[in-house]
């Protein structure tokens, strides 16, 4: 029996230090290198194909320098005012969504755009405990490894933006029939605003809500003016 959970203790130490091992190298390689595929983007289309429906899996991957700078600043302005001040997590805004969950039942988010890239890349969907402390570990390898530029380039490219659609790329040709280059400040924050449903949104003829949501995030961005990754916003 000592045997044998000897051997269990040095495999499980084997396994553990090959994850740490390959966790930080994927995250040094993606400093540099377009992300292929993501999990949610596998999960999507074995959901599609077990609904009988065609898998439809719409990315294209842009650098930064070929999105318009409208897009970077209405992501900020939406869904992380605080990113060039935190690293990696805002908990002010963990403290605020933790006592509106415990008093509601519809769950909000305290997540930090570093923590959505995180997740986004290397984790799925689900919500757990576990899943929430891969996604701390994560958080911390991408703002100790990447720049603030680099995690906004990701984000921008691998999120969800419709049934099957991934990156603000595939998505402004999807809906506005255009290079994510080419979108209005009104397009941009009309793209941003769909994503927390971006299944059930559309930014193209909005309902009221998603409306309101756009011209919100239109004033946050007036009202910053631009957006320049070497001389952030304090």
């Amino acid at each position: 029996m000592k045997n044998f959970l000897k051997i269990v203790w040095k495999w499980t130490k084997r396994i553990v230090l090959a994850y740490f091992v390959l966790s930080i190298l994927s995250v040094i390689i993606f400093r540099f290198v377009p992300i292929p595929f993501t999990p949610l983007m596998l999960i999507r289309c074995v959901e599609q194909k077990f609904a009988g429906q065609p898998m439809k899996l719409d990315k294209k991957w842009v650098s930064m320098d070929e999105m318009s700078p409208n897009l970077a600043l209405a992501a900020f302005c939406s869904e992380d005012q605080d990113f060039f001040k935190h690293h990696g997590f805002n908990w002010d805004r963990i403290k605020e969504a933790w006592h509106h969950d415990e008093h509601s039942k519809r769950v909000v988010g305290g997540s930090t755009i570093s923590q959505q890239t995180a997740k986004n890349v290397f984790l799925s969907v689900n919500r757990s405990w576990v899943r929430k402390g891969f996604e701390a570990y994560f958080t911390v390898l991408i703002e100790l490894f990447w720049s603030k530029k680099r995690i906004m380039e990701v984000y921008l490219n691998v999120v969800e933006l419709g049934k099957g659609i991934y990156g603000v790329e595939a998505a402004s040709e999807a809906y506005f029939h255009k290079h994510a280059k080419d979108l209005s400040r009104n397009e941009a924050a009309a793209l941003i605003a769909i994503l927390p449903s971006p299944l059930k949104w559309q930014p193209v003829n909005p309902g009221p809500y998603v409306q309101s949501r756009i011209e919100w995030i239109i004033s946050q961005m007036n009202a910053y003016g631009k957006l320049d990754f070497n001389n952030p916003p304090k």
